[in-house]
């Protein structure tokens, strides 16, 4: 008999969800079966089957919160259960975590393959032959089967907005649904933002017409020559970069009785998902153009769908930028990203009047807001800030030529 451990689960993660088990008690298992998903605060872990034989006892139940080195349950061996082939491979809907590599399982062809990457491969019709692998070992990954797979299957859609409640059974007039160990985490951090900063938010507005223009001159050609799609955050990423040089207090953190002042920025992006809110940075965003910043911007989303994205992705912050406007979102109050200083907040474009020179004209007109630790950031400093960053934006080419 040998016990099924809770796997590392990756840098400064010490607990995680049982989220799904996979396998029932008196099934039988393979090498390499999937037994149980693990839903850590940043990644879903799949724990897989090191022996096989027969799930003989499952020590903790979903939604049990368990910790590194913790027994979830009990396979008993000897019951000759045959590794399992990639047609046949049990199917799993989430990445593994970068500490916790698949087991493999055995192709006709020798491919190394996890159950999951089989699984998937045989529903998209990718050739496992062609997919190298960067698990373990050389190990095929359903990461690595994700970023083969044909455009048609690989489509992905806008987040989905998380619904009010689960789904209510007919005549019940309350449901209660235990917070995951991601969403946990997130109220906690959100309130300990909260408890642990002097909160405050100032406003200002930006007439987004120059920096359309701009856009839609060189959208065009900046995709057909460099391979990205220009959207505004790259240039919103440039201004606050060279606002934060500007006001740099903005861009620095509180350790007990001192000032931090980082002399670089790495730029959190703040990005929405059905499983809860990830912010990766982008790393050293202020030496950057607004072009690698598009780049560097596709290259972690990528990260982020293909369930990639490394701790280093996701530490490391210096500053955060939230976009509320993709939701439609006309204006809010973002909390700061503790221990982070500041936060910017983007919201919808709307055509709105505006006086300019004396007359009133439509422009597209946007809302931004700038949450800020009153304990460091003086008021002066927040509205300055918010200020050049407008004056970039509504002025571009001093962006491009500074």
């Amino acid at each position: 008999m040998s016990s099924i451990k809770v796997p590392p689960l990756g840098e400064s993660i010490v607990e995680a969800t049982v989220s799904r088990w996979l396998k029932h008690e008196g099934d039988t298992v393979a090498i390499g079966d999937t037994l149980v998903e693990l839903e850590t605060d940043k990644i879903t872990v799949e724990v897989p089957a090191l022996e096989a034989g027969v799930l003989s006892a499952r020590g903790k139940n979903e939604g049990d919160v368990v910790a590194v080195g913790d027994t979830l349950g009990e396979i008993t061996a000897g019951a000759g259960a045959p590794a399992v082939a990639a047609s046949t491979a049990a199917d799993s809907p989430t990445a593994t975590a970068p500490n916790a590599p698949p087991a493999a399982v055995s192709t006709p062809s020798a491919v190394k393959v996890s159950p999951a990457a089989a699984r998937l491969a045989a529903e998209t019709g990718v050739n496992l032959d062609t997919v190298a692998g960067t698990g373990r070992g050389g190990v095929v990954a359903k990461v690595d089967v994700l970023g083969a797979t044909p455009p048609a299957a690989a489509s992905v859609t806008a987040p989905k907005v998380p619904s009010a409640a689960p789904s209510m059974a007919a005549g019940s007039r309350e449901t209660r649904e235990k917070m995951t160990t991601r969403r946990k985490r997130i109220a906690e951090n959100l309130l300990q933002s909260q408890q642990s900063t002097a909160h405050l938010t100032t406003f200002n507005e930006i007439d987004m017409s120059a920096i359309s223009a701009l856009r839609e001159r060189l959208k065009e050609r900046v995709e057909k020559e460099q391979g990205v799609k220009l959207s505004y955050m790259p240039f919103f990423v440039k201004a606050a970069c060279m606002a934060l040089k500007a006001y740099p207090i903005v861009n620095a953190q509180i350790d007990g009785d001192t000032i931090i002042y980082k002399h670089y920025v790495n730029m959190g992006i703040a990005v929405a998902s059905d499983g809860g809110l990830v912010v990766p940075s982008l790393k050293d965003a202020d030496s950057k153009s607004i072009v690698e910043i598009g780049k560097d911007m596709g290259a972690v989303a990528k990260r982020a769908r293909d369930g990639k994205l490394s701790m280093d992705d996701l530490t490391g912050g210096t500053f955060t930028i939230t976009n509320g406007g993709v939701f439609g979102s006309l204006v809010s109050t973002p909390i700061i990203n503790y221990p982070q200083a500041g936060i910017l907040g983007l919201h919808k474009i709307q055509d709105r009047p505006i006086a300019l020179n004396g007359e009133v004209v439509i422009r597209p007109m946007m809302y931004i807001a700038l949450s800020y630790d009153h304990r460091i950031i003086d008021g002066q400093q927040a509205v300055l800030f918010l200020v050049r960053l407008k004056e970039l934006m509504e002025d571009p080419a001093a962006m491009l030529v500074m």
